[in-house]
């Protein structure tokens, strides 16, 4: 039975409370819901995002009242059962802003009465047109008082670059240590209060080859210097240009953390692959006041412009900048629905699930917050809004990256039922790694790096295959895999054998106890924590061993939503160009860029194109593409190969079956998937 929303979804045994000191954020105990203040009117435990008091950090003492917040308040959805149902089943005829509001979103008169009460305390509030979200600001006097949440200030150590990702400098952010609360009348139709901590947590999904040093003065023509042309040429989208469908009458949506230079994508469309785009196309809307200074993230802005852009060249852009803290993700997604403008919506930044579920067995964030992008890709899904997220880029263990732990897991938000979930594969390439070795790849597979594993000794600075492999920084592939949060959507049992897997057990985690099945895993008082969560493997090689054969693969089966839903090249090493002015010394031209960042806002402009040639929008790809892909007319090309070399470190093809966990329903053919919307959605 699927639960109602996240907050019901969690119980004692869902997953682990813990990860390693240094590698993860340990989080604090948060009052449940209806928890009661000691004395005055009955109020009730709202949960709230990261609490700043339990990371890895030092008090530096209260914030000052006059310290400027801003904070948001997601509000449950009414009826959204009801709407579950129809968006798995298939909408096709779609919702205005205010009809969503009307039937979906909370009563005109709770959302007055929480706006009356804040503004009571000096809270000054602006709610969303759905109905789903009120974005405040004030001081930390201001919401202290409203919520009885005491606001401190802390100095969290920087973090040093893990795997994939890029590190975090030290910083000051502000947080709480005890619950916030609302009166009980008001709590009850609040999902969420995010921005009660100032701590970023969305990282970036791009990758980059550690083949070579790649930088390109001109247009390149190798292995991984891939244009968006390289993309439609390959994935059937050509066909569309030439009926004339360019994107023209529609608006592309880029939700993202870190503000970019336009003139970096027009650059890139104008003067790299000197095609015609459509003029004064891009327009930027400042979330929350925005994404700050251009930084190195902003390559990951400025790729998802770019590429979504060059494939759907006569579309409009809208680019929604915001921090990339809870509360500004959520106010992001929601701008991007409330607003309706963008007919199609992609984003390439995401957490693993796993982090939102240590939290949640800390008593703190995911209970809720995966719930709204649930909330948000639903309202999107009922207006016609198609919507993307990159599936991740360390294969099956997206957790690696920012726990530090090796457990299997997904990505989020791109385990929610009502995003379509972009996947990686890897095209075939040759690349000498020296005079007399090369590294190939002779046939499309799923994304995964274990074909660089016995090439250790010219690639890393570990003295054996088995060492490479479990080091994170070579833990690096398309991210799939079966959520522990999200239920199976029905859409998805289209596919009877969806949750059968074959697997290439490369890589075994030590140990791996649920949360609330031992007394060794409990949730901390104080950080750090006693590890609860596996941080380390142990390789199929052991630890002598230096080249050998992969493992033989084994089966199995699991439950929960299947990601990702379909894929496209993402694999650095057969991947593509980006022109980004932080890039130094120039030229700012460079070649070797991957991850599912890309697939992502690909299919974005894909999206935009498909509308353009239907002359209406598609909505939600998933329950459309999973009937599609079960037919002898399927648009896809599933990824059904058993063995290594298939697979995302783990997930493999089962022989004669049309969905593999490492990349979905497979790649597509653009054109033919476009065809069966118009003839068979």
């Amino acid at each position: 039975m699927k639960p109602a929303n996240r907050r019901r979804r969690f119980s004692a045994g869902v997953l682990i409370a813990a990860g390693t000191a240094g590698s993860m954020i340990i989080l604090s105990a948060v009052a449940p819901a209806g928890a009661t203040t000691a004395s005055g009117p009955k109020r009730v435990a709202v949960r709230q995002g990261i609490t700043a008091g339990s990371l890895h950090g030092t008090r530096l003492g209260a914030a000052a009242a006059s310290t400027p917040m801003a904070v948001s308040f997601v509000l449950d959805m009414r009826n959204e059962t009801a709407l579950k149902s129809k968006v798995a089943a298939g909408m096709h005829s779609y919702m205005s802003v205010a009809a969503f509001a009307s039937q979906y979103g909370q009563r005109q008169a709770n959302i007055t009465a929480l706006k009356n009460y804040l503004s009571s305390f000096g809270i000054k509030s602006t709610a969303y047109a759905d109905g789903l979200d009120i974005s405040t600001t004030g001081t930390a006097g201001d919401y202290t008082s409203a919520l009885s949440a005491k606001i401190s200030l802390y100095r969290v150590k920087a973090t040093a670059a893990h795997g994939l990702r890029a590190g975090r400098p030290a910083m000051v952010v502000h947080g709480t240590t005890n619950p916030a609360t609302l009166p009980a009348n008001l709590a009850s139709f609040v999902y969420a209060i995010l921005g009660l901590t100032s701590y970023p947590t969305a990282a970036s999904n791009a990758v980059r080859t550690p083949l070579a040093n790649h930088n390109v003065g001109t247009h390149a023509a190798q292995a991984d210097s891939r244009t968006p042309a390289n993309f439609a040429s390959q994935y059937g989208l050509t066909s569309l240009y030439s009926k004339g469908a360019k994107g023209q009458g529609e608006t592309v949506g880029i939700i993202t953390y870190a503000s970019f230079q336009p003139t970096d994508a027009t650059y890139f469309w104008s003067h790299v692959l000197k095609i015609t785009t459509k003029a004064s196309r891009i327009k930027i809307a400042n979330i929350d006041g925005g994404s700050g200074p251009v930084s190195g993230s902003s390559l990951e802005t400025a790729l998802d412009v770019e590429q979504s852009g060059a494939i759907a060249p006569q579309a409009n852009i809208v680019v929604y900048e915001a921090p990339g803290t809870d509360y500004g993700q959520a106010d992001a997604w929601f701008t991007a629905a409330s607003q309706n403008i963008a007919t199609s919506v992609s984003t390439s930044w995401g957490q693993s699930e796993i982090l939102n579920e240590a939290m949640t067995a800390n008593g703190t964030e995911a209970a809720t917050f995966g719930g709204i992008f649930d909330e948000a890709g639903l309202e999107m899904a009922a207006q016609g809004q198609s919507a993307f997220d990159a599936a991740g880029d360390a294969g099956a263990y997206d957790a690696v990256a920012d726990t530090g732990t090796t457990g299997p897991s997904v990505d989020n938000p791109a385990d929610s039922p009502w995003i379509t979930a972009a996947g990686g594969t890897t095209d075939p390439f040759t690349l000498p790694l020296s005079s007399t070795v090369s590294v190939t790849v002779k046939s499309q597979r799923a994304w995964g790096w274990d074909y660089l594993w016995p090439h250790y000794n010219l690639v890393s600075r570990d003295a054996t295959e088995g060492q490479m492999a479990a080091d994170p920084n070579w833990i690096v592939g398309g991210g799939g895999g079966y959520s522990v949060v999200e239920p199976r959507p029905s859409y998805q049992s289209a596919i009877a054998t969806i949750g059968n897997y074959t697997a290439v057990p490369y890589l075994m985690p030590t140990s791996y106890l649920l949360y609330g099945t031992s007394t060794a895993c409990t949730p901390p008082s104080t950080p750090p924590a006693s590890p609860c969560a596996p941080t380390g493997w142990t390789p199929w090689t052991g630890t002598s061993t230096k080249v050998v054969p992969p493992p033989t693969t084994i089966t199995g089966t699991a439950t929960g939503r299947a990601v990702p839903d379909i894929s496209a090249d993402a694999d650095p090493n057969s991947g593509y160009e980006i022109y980004f002015s932080g890039f130094a010394p120039n030229p700012k031209l460079e070649s070797g860029w991957g991850g599912t960042s890309f697939v992502a806002p690909q299919l974005n402009g894909s999206a935009a194109v498909i509308d353009s040639f239907l002359k209406h929008r598609t909505g939600l790809w998933n329950p459309e593409i999973y009937k599609f892909a079960v037919h002898t007319y399927t648009p896809f090309h599933p990824m059904s190969t058993p063995g290594a070399s298939n697979d995302n470190l783990y997930y493999t093809g089962t022989t004669g079956t049309v969905y593999n966990p490492a990349t979905g329903l497979g790649t597509p053919n653009l054109t033919n998937l476009a065809l069966d919307f118009k003839n068979h959605s």
